[in-house]
């Protein structure tokens, strides 16, 4: 069995590659952090497909993500985007949480799971 990490560190790797499957989490850049929940998204969603691509996938192949909003007045404006982002026929399965995130700049994180 082949456990790649990609970037990895002493907390935690960037991305952990297991069995031809990808596991990746994506807050919104550090430009954005001042940015309301429609700049954030965007940012980790491309974040997401920056990763994805330098891994040799790309958005069709998500098979699950998790989203997690400190604030669920934010819900349909993170909608928004989302459901502009993600290719019709090619939605993974998907939840989103309200949850206290670390660093009180975050106004999302998103963990994903996708086939390589």
């Amino acid at each position: 069995m082949t456990l790649q990490r990609i970037d990895d560190g002493a907390r935690m790797s960037d991305v952990v590659i297991h069995h031809q499957t990808l596991y990746y989490t994506s807050v919104a850049a550090d430009a954005a952090l001042d940015e309301d929940i429609t700049a954030q998204t965007v940012s980790a969603l491309a974040a997401i497909a920056a990763m994805l691509a330098r891994c040799n996938t790309d958005k069709r192949r998500l098979l699950d993500a998790t989203i997690f909003l400190p604030n669920a007045a934010d819900f349909a404006a993170m909608n928004a985007v989302w459901d502009n982002w993600v290719e019709a026929g090619s939605a993974p399965v998907r939840c989103t949480v309200q949850a206290g995130l670390m660093n009180p700049r975050y106004k999302i994180e998103i963990k994903i799971i996708a086939a390589l």
